[in-house]
């Protein structure tokens, strides 16, 4: 039986989210957003559906503002919210973006009590954090996208200064999915060489930099909107990983409880995601210097997440 997979939110995020889940064939999928733009969902459905004709891809796509059709979904991914405008920062979306997850939440906790759930709304530690709070899922069902995405930029910055293959960067970032996130320098490899080895500490730090304000750069540039090809193609890493029973080891933010010194809030740090979704939180060994990074991006989570009122 196929796998079914609902996206809630059909804007820029949620027609890749479904294009890539076609192309993967990972299952058919419901791409919700409210009766407003039923039209523009249907539009999508239809337009991917006709693309699946070239291509051969054995899924359906359909488009919906109707949770009953939600409904039973085994993989949900939520990206409903307002995005970024240039000068906004993910945590001057809090208000607004937390009123709809509250309708969401309380949809998906009614509609799809089984599903496994990732997050991409921003301010994405926030909003997990409220999903998790509102569903009152398990630890391991619900988890945020960033680390995921902040990886993936990491990378094709080093692949660029570098002028090599993107295949042989390993890169993990860790913490919140904001201007304190944490890439750990010593894990960086390029080929299995130390990225240290490689670069300067001064070409390192500006890596980092950029890293950290990667969507505000894509903001500035769109004018219009946010990030959507990249953010779209982490959760769906994500997703194929629970869906597959891939058992990959992906920084993710994940609900912590007791790990690196932190607990009741959701922070990037490595998991495993398989069948049992979050199935394991891996632990690393940070050095000082790390310590006091992830405190500092725990301490701007913490900010946030304690200013939500649900």
């Amino acid at each position: 039986m196929k796998k079914k997979i609902g996206l809630i939110g059909g804007g820029q995020i949620g027609g890749n989210l479904a294009l890539l889940a076609a192309q993967k064939q990972l299952g058919d999928v419901l791409i919700y957003d409210i009766p407003q733009v039923e039209g523009m969902v249907k539009g999508k459905a239809l337009d991917i559906n006709q693309l699946t004709a070239v291509e051969g891809y054995d899924c359906r796509i359909t488009g919906t503002s109707e949770w009953k059709d939600v409904a039973g979904s085994d993989l949900l991914i939520v990206t409903a919210g307002v995005a970024r405008k240039p000068g906004m920062s993910r945590e001057d979306l809090l208000d607004v973006n937390l009123k709809i997850m509250r309708d969401v939440a309380s949809n998906i906790k009614q509609h799809c009590p089984n599903a496994f759930v990732i997050n991409i709304a921003n301010p994405l530690d926030a909003m997990v954090y409220a999903l998790h709070k509102i569903t009152g899922f398990k630890n391991n069902q619900v988890v945020g996208m960033a680390g995921v995405l902040d990886a993936s930029r990491f990378k094709f910055f080093v692949a660029e200064a570098l002028g090599c293959s993107i295949r042989d960067i390993e890169a993990l970032v860790l913490g919140g999915h904001g201007d304190d996130m944490v890439p750990i320098i010593r894990s960086s490899t390029v080929g299995g060489v130390p990225l240290a080895r490689l670069l300067s500490k001064d070409r390192i730090d500006a890596i980092v930099k950029r890293t950290r304000e990667g969507g505000a750069e894509l903001v500035a540039l769109y004018k219009t909107g946010s990030a959507y090809f990249a953010p779209a193609a982490a959760a769906i890493a994500m997703g194929e990983s629970y869906l597959l029973d891939r058992k990959r080891v992906l920084p993710c933010a994940a609900y912590l409880t007791g790990q690196y010194g932190i607990n009741g809030y959701f922070m990037g740090v490595p998991v495993r995601i398989g069948a049992g979704g979050v199935e394991k939180i891996i632990e690393l060994d940070l050095d000082p210097d790390e310590k006091a990074l992830m405190s500092k991006s725990f301490q701007s989570v913490k900010k946030t997440v304690d200013s939500v009122k649900l």
